[in-house]
């Protein structure tokens, strides 16, 4: 009858319900029979009329908890179970199964009242049945009130906290699968960026020493020299896998930085943290130049570390970036107003999600000869600063 999913349990109850029901009604006639009381043949009718009812009710796709069909199924089985009380003194067990089909058909603001009426009558059957008025009379029936509507509600919030529990699986089995597609991310561009700076440390600046070397070579033999063509074929060699190593270091760049400059991608990053609870502001400093792919991913690198703290950590509504470009440095500064720290000596907590703490942020400082700074102090805000030199253009480069 319930529209909800039958799992194992809910269909142990019903079955149980089904055969108490079916057991008292059977109790009721074998002890009528038994006492050849006149009326034996009315309340065999009566029992089997009741019990055909009952069956219907299960049977029919319309009784619903809820509804008006169940109300009027209900209604049905009380009218019949009302003469059987007046028949027989047994039928008052009979109130125990209808506790249980009240609480659960009506709305509990009609299935209330109608197991106080229920169990009403039992009481008055059983004192005009035996003429006397006893205290298993009222506890009986009672009890078994408050054990069934216990029950009943029992069960009602068992199976909401079931329901929120699994909706809780649900969103966490979710959250593990963008977890772990966002990890995945997270280390293909570590992977990417890590390649790009390999190549361009080493392939990329070995090949445009060789070509500086050649270049120093072919200018210093005669053009009549036999190996002078050799040593333009090598130079052009060393040129063209230059410009191959150089489109590699591109390819493999971050994505932010693949279609602007550092101080774009910089404002894009801005944009995308700045929410309801923290406000962030980009500002450029000086004569911005064109800088190589590595400084601008350690630009953008650092200050997605520096906010990521931020965010998690400081608790902080305003923070600042800034980019300034100086004649021989350009350096990046994140402020905050949150919480701050102790000072120099404790650990800023690495990011969780595979991204560079303050270590690596260092590190790749000091890779590209710069220097990391950080001041901070409890309940005064934290400032990052990085400084990185221009790198000093090489004489005579190719285009």
């Amino acid at each position: 009858m319930d529209s909800r999913s039958h799992t194992h349990v809910t269909a142990a109850l019903r079955l149980c319900l089904h055969a108490l029901l079916t057991g008292l009604l059977a109790l009721v006639v074998v002890r009528t029979a038994s006492q050849d009381a006149s009326h034996t043949a009315a309340v065999v009718g009566v029992a089997v009329l009741m019990a055909a009812v009952y069956a219907a009710g299960p049977l029919a796709s319309s009784v619903q908890p809820g509804n008006r069909a169940g109300a009027v199924w209900l209604a049905g089985l009380g009218a019949l179970w009302a003469p059987l009380l007046v028949l027989s003194p047994d039928a008052l067990w009979v109130a125990f199964p209808l506790y249980f089909l009240q609480l659960h058909i009506l709305p509990m603001r009609w299935a209330l009242p109608a197991v106080v009426v229920t169990a009403a009558a039992a009481i008055t059957s059983f004192v005009v049945h035996r003429q006397a008025i006893e205290p298993g009379a009222f506890i009986g029936p009672l009890i078994g009130a408050a054990v069934a509507v216990a029950t009943v509600l029992g069960y009602d919030a068992l199976f909401r906290e079931s329901e929120r529990r699994r909706e809780l699986i649900v969103e966490l089995v979710a959250t593990r699968a963008d977890l772990a597609e966002a990890e995945r991310t997270a280390g293909t561009l570590a992977e990417r960026e890590r390649l790009a700076r390999e190549i361009h440390d080493t392939l990329a600046q070995g090949l445009s020493s060789i070509q500086l070397l050649l270049r120093a070579a072919e200018r210093s033999l005669p053009e009549e020299a036999p190996a002078a063509a050799h040593v333009r074929a090598a130079r052009e060699a060393a040129q063209a896998n230059l410009a191959e190593a150089r489109s590699f270091v591109r390819a493999l760049t971050p994505p932010d930085l693949e279609h602007g400059s550092p101080a774009a991608a910089l404002e894009r990053l801005c944009a995308r943290t700045t929410g309801p609870e923290l406000t962030v502001r980009f500002t450029v400093s000086g004569t911005p130049v064109e800088l190589p792919t590595p400084y601008g991913v350690a630009l953008l690198r650092t200050a997605q570390s520096a906010l990521a703290n931020t965010v998690r950590h400081a608790r902080a509504g305003r923070a600042e970036i800034t980019l300034s470009f100086m004649d021989t440095s350009v350096a990046l500064d994140v402020v905050d107003d949150g919480q701050g720290f102790d000072p120099p000596g404790t650990p800023v907590h690495e990011r969780g999600d595979g991204g560079f703490g303050l270590p690596a942020m260092r590190a790749r400082a000091g890779s590209l000869g710069g220097a990391l700074s950080v001041e901070s102090a409890p309940g005064q805000g934290t400032a990052v600063a990085l400084t990185l030199p221009l790198p000093v253009p090489e004489a005579g480069r190719a285009a």
